[in-house]
């Protein structure tokens, strides 16, 4: 009996093809199970993290009673944050300030005088700017939060117990830690 026959079958029972079929099959099990490559968790190599602060503006946010909503955000300690749709956790509230809605009144010399906003409907509208803390991984791109790049003019959601709303950044500081 030879080793490999006139079909190319291997001692006149398996065929080459199907050895090499069977090769194939094995390493690609093996590859996707033993070495998952980029598609498995990101190792952070390199990378150092930092304390940062974020300032975010909320401006003309509609709500009942301002006072009761910046009264809660400044009591409350920490705030979920989304960033682009993927949620990074919770950070921790540093400040709330409410900014002064006003309007620039022109004078008969030339002159501008700004004076309080005199519309009722503003009773019912809240700006502020809230000073968040948190750490943050800092890339040769700047500082990142949850994998999202945070920098001036990206869209926050802030969610509480009792709000969700949109902000945008206005300033970012990276601390010594």
């Amino acid at each position: 009996m030879t080793v490999l026959d006139s079909k190319g079958r291997l001692f006149g029972k398996i065929s080459l093809l199907d050895i090499g079929a069977a090769l194939i099959i094995l390493m690609v099990i093996v590859g996707v199970f033993f070495f998952p490559g980029a598609s498995g968790s990101v190792s952070q190599f390199g990378v150092t993290t930092k304390p940062i602060e974020v300032d975010v503006m909320v401006r003309g946010l509609t709500v009942s009673d301002p006072p009761a909503l910046l009264k809660s955000i400044k009591t409350a300690e920490t705030t979920k944050v989304i960033i682009r749709n993927q949620a990074y956790g919770e950070v921790r509230i540093k400040s709330v300030q409410s900014l002064p809605r006003s309007v620039a009144v022109p004078q008969p010399d030339g002159s501008v005088v700004s004076f309080d906003d005199p519309r009722p409907e503003l009773n019912y509208t809240a700006d502020m700017l809230i000073t968040l803390t948190g750490d943050a991984q800092i890339t040769e791109s700047g500082p990142v939060l949850g994998n999202n790049k945070v920098k001036i003019g990206v869209q926050i959601e802030l969610e509480g117990e009792l709000y969700d709303f949109n902000t945008s950044v206005v300033g970012v500081r990276i601390l010594d830690s």
